[in-house]
Protein backbone atom coordinates (compact mmCIF):
# COMPACT_ATOMS: atom_id res chain seq x y z
CA UNK A 1 0.00 0.00 0.00
CA UNK A 2 2.85 2.65 0.74
CA UNK A 3 3.91 2.21 -2.64
CA UNK A 4 0.18 3.02 -4.02
CA UNK A 5 0.57 6.43 -1.53
CA UNK A 6 4.00 6.70 -2.78
CA UNK A 7 2.61 7.31 -6.32
CA UNK A 8 -1.04 9.03 -5.56
CA UNK A 9 1.17 11.36 -3.75
CA UNK A 10 3.71 12.28 -6.00
CA UNK A 11 1.42 12.43 -8.64
CA UNK A 12 -0.79 14.83 -7.00
CA UNK A 13 2.37 16.88 -6.18
CA UNK A 14 3.55 17.17 -9.63
CA UNK A 15 0.33 18.66 -10.69
CA UNK A 16 -0.22 20.76 -7.96
CA UNK A 17 3.49 22.32 -9.19
CA UNK A 18 2.22 22.56 -12.50
CA UNK A 19 -1.07 24.53 -11.93
CA UNK A 20 1.60 26.59 -9.33
CA UNK A 21 4.24 27.29 -11.91
CA UNK A 22 1.07 28.65 -14.33
CA UNK A 23 0.54 31.67 -11.96
CA UNK A 24 4.12 32.02 -11.19
CA UNK A 25 4.91 31.96 -14.60
CA UNK A 26 1.95 34.96 -15.44
CA UNK A 27 2.94 37.06 -12.08
CA UNK A 28 7.12 36.93 -13.77
CA UNK A 29 5.39 37.91 -17.33
CA UNK A 30 7.53 35.06 -18.33
CA UNK A 31 7.65 33.86 -22.29
CA UNK A 32 4.62 32.86 -22.76
CA UNK A 33 5.47 31.08 -26.23
CA UNK A 34 8.62 29.45 -24.86
CA UNK A 35 8.06 25.57 -24.76
CA UNK A 36 8.08 24.99 -21.19
CA UNK A 37 5.43 27.61 -20.96
CA UNK A 38 3.15 26.18 -23.34
CA UNK A 39 3.55 23.08 -21.54
CA UNK A 40 2.35 23.98 -18.12
CA UNK A 41 -0.75 26.23 -20.49
CA UNK A 42 -1.53 23.42 -22.14
CA UNK A 43 -1.49 20.78 -18.94
CA UNK A 44 -3.71 23.32 -16.85
CA UNK A 45 -6.09 24.33 -19.61
CA UNK A 46 -8.72 22.00 -19.55
CA UNK A 47 -9.98 23.38 -16.07
CA UNK A 48 -8.06 26.68 -15.69
CA UNK A 49 -9.72 28.02 -18.97
CA UNK A 50 -13.65 27.39 -17.81
CA UNK A 51 -12.71 28.39 -14.47
CA UNK A 52 -11.01 32.01 -15.89
CA UNK A 53 -14.97 32.69 -17.40
CA UNK A 54 -15.99 32.80 -14.09
CA UNK A 55 -13.84 33.97 -11.93
CA UNK A 56 -11.84 36.88 -12.45
CA UNK A 57 -7.97 38.01 -11.88
CA UNK A 58 -7.25 40.13 -8.76
CA UNK A 59 -4.53 42.74 -9.54
CA UNK A 60 -2.53 40.42 -11.72
CA UNK A 61 -2.92 37.36 -9.57
CA UNK A 62 -5.07 34.36 -11.81
CA UNK A 63 -7.60 33.64 -9.30
CA UNK A 64 -9.53 30.86 -11.16
CA UNK A 65 -5.87 29.12 -10.94
CA UNK A 66 -4.89 29.74 -7.60
CA UNK A 67 -8.96 28.24 -6.51
CA UNK A 68 -7.88 25.20 -8.73
CA UNK A 69 -4.42 24.55 -6.96
CA UNK A 70 -5.95 25.15 -3.73
CA UNK A 71 -9.21 22.32 -4.56
CA UNK A 72 -6.30 19.70 -6.05
CA UNK A 73 -4.32 20.32 -2.32
CA UNK A 74 -7.92 19.58 -1.02
CA UNK A 75 -8.47 16.50 -3.06
CA UNK A 76 -4.78 15.24 -2.17
CA UNK A 77 -6.22 15.09 1.54
CA UNK A 78 -9.51 13.46 0.46
CA UNK A 79 -8.13 10.78 -1.37
CA UNK A 80 -5.84 10.46 1.02
CA UNK A 81 -8.48 10.06 3.61
CA UNK A 82 -10.75 7.66 1.27
CA UNK A 83 -7.86 5.46 0.70
CA UNK A 84 -6.84 4.88 4.75
CA UNK A 85 -10.72 4.77 5.56
CA UNK A 86 -10.13 8.07 8.05
CA UNK A 87 -13.33 10.14 8.68
CA UNK A 88 -13.17 13.18 6.58
CA UNK A 89 -14.07 16.54 8.13
CA UNK A 90 -14.36 19.35 5.90
CA UNK A 91 -12.59 22.33 8.20
CA UNK A 92 -9.92 19.69 8.71
CA UNK A 93 -9.85 19.10 4.17
CA UNK A 94 -9.97 22.78 4.25
CA UNK A 95 -6.78 23.76 6.27
CA UNK A 96 -5.35 20.66 5.45
CA UNK A 97 -5.14 21.75 1.73
CA UNK A 98 -4.51 25.49 2.49
CA UNK A 99 -1.28 23.65 4.53
CA UNK A 100 -0.47 21.49 1.44
CA UNK A 101 -0.46 24.59 -0.88
CA UNK A 102 1.71 26.79 1.01
CA UNK A 103 3.88 23.82 1.26
CA UNK A 104 3.96 22.98 -2.47
CA UNK A 105 4.76 26.84 -3.37
CA UNK A 106 8.12 26.43 -0.75
CA UNK A 107 8.85 23.31 -2.80
CA UNK A 108 8.47 24.62 -6.07
CA UNK A 109 10.44 27.48 -5.13
CA UNK A 110 13.00 25.08 -3.86
CA UNK A 111 13.00 23.45 -6.78
CA UNK A 112 12.93 26.10 -9.31
CA UNK A 113 16.23 27.77 -8.10
CA UNK A 114 18.11 24.24 -7.78
CA UNK A 115 17.18 23.44 -11.64
CA UNK A 116 18.22 27.19 -12.64
CA UNK A 117 21.87 26.36 -10.88
CA UNK A 118 22.32 22.85 -12.82
CA UNK A 119 20.96 24.33 -16.00
CA UNK A 120 23.55 27.27 -15.35
CA UNK A 121 26.62 24.61 -15.33
CA UNK A 122 25.65 22.26 -17.76
CA UNK A 123 23.67 24.37 -20.38
CA UNK A 124 25.58 25.16 -23.34
CA UNK A 125 24.03 28.27 -25.29
CA UNK A 126 20.53 28.66 -25.40
CA UNK A 127 18.12 26.65 -23.54
CA UNK A 128 14.42 27.40 -23.63
CA UNK A 129 14.07 25.90 -20.10
CA UNK A 130 16.93 27.81 -19.13
CA UNK A 131 15.49 31.04 -20.18
CA UNK A 132 11.89 30.30 -18.34
CA UNK A 133 14.14 29.73 -15.01
CA UNK A 134 15.74 32.64 -15.64
CA UNK A 135 12.59 34.95 -15.51
CA UNK A 136 10.78 33.48 -12.72
CA UNK A 137 14.14 33.31 -10.54
CA UNK A 138 15.71 36.68 -11.41
CA UNK A 139 13.25 38.82 -9.33
CA UNK A 140 13.93 36.93 -6.54
CA UNK A 141 17.53 36.72 -6.93
CA UNK A 142 18.51 40.32 -8.47
CA UNK A 143 18.29 42.09 -5.02
CA UNK A 144 20.41 40.17 -3.08
CA UNK A 145 23.05 40.73 -5.76
CA UNK A 146 22.62 44.06 -4.82
CA UNK A 147 23.66 43.61 -1.00
CA UNK A 148 26.22 41.07 -1.78
CA UNK A 149 28.32 40.94 -5.19
CA UNK A 150 29.69 38.46 -7.10
CA UNK A 151 33.16 37.07 -4.88
CA UNK A 152 35.64 36.08 -7.35
CA UNK A 153 32.81 35.09 -10.17
CA UNK A 154 30.89 33.53 -7.70
CA UNK A 155 27.27 34.38 -7.70
CA UNK A 156 26.24 33.98 -3.97
CA UNK A 157 22.99 34.90 -4.66
CA UNK A 158 21.67 31.57 -4.70
CA UNK A 159 22.93 30.37 -2.15
CA UNK A 160 21.45 32.90 0.19
CA UNK A 161 18.39 32.97 -1.46
CA UNK A 162 18.12 28.98 -0.87
CA UNK A 163 18.64 29.74 3.41
CA UNK A 164 16.13 32.40 3.49
CA UNK A 165 13.90 30.54 1.63
CA UNK A 166 14.36 27.31 4.00
CA UNK A 167 14.03 30.01 6.81
CA UNK A 168 11.33 31.53 5.52
CA UNK A 169 9.25 27.57 5.39
CA UNK A 170 10.07 27.14 9.01
CA UNK A 171 8.82 30.05 10.01
CA UNK A 172 5.50 29.62 8.17
CA UNK A 173 5.71 26.07 9.27
CA UNK A 174 5.85 27.25 13.16
CA UNK A 175 3.18 29.79 12.47
CA UNK A 176 0.83 27.21 11.32
CA UNK A 177 1.38 24.43 13.90
CA UNK A 178 0.58 27.31 16.32
CA UNK A 179 -2.58 28.03 15.22
CA UNK A 180 -3.52 25.02 13.83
Amino acid sequence: MSAVNFLVNTLFDLYLMVVLLRVWLQVARADFYNPFSQFVIKATQPVVGPLRRVIPGLGGWDLATILFAFVIACLKITTFSLMLGASMNPIVILISGLVILITAVFKLLFWVLILRAILSWISRGHNPIEAVMIQLTEPLLAPVRRFIPPIGGLDLSMLVVLIGLQFLEMLVNDLLSKLF
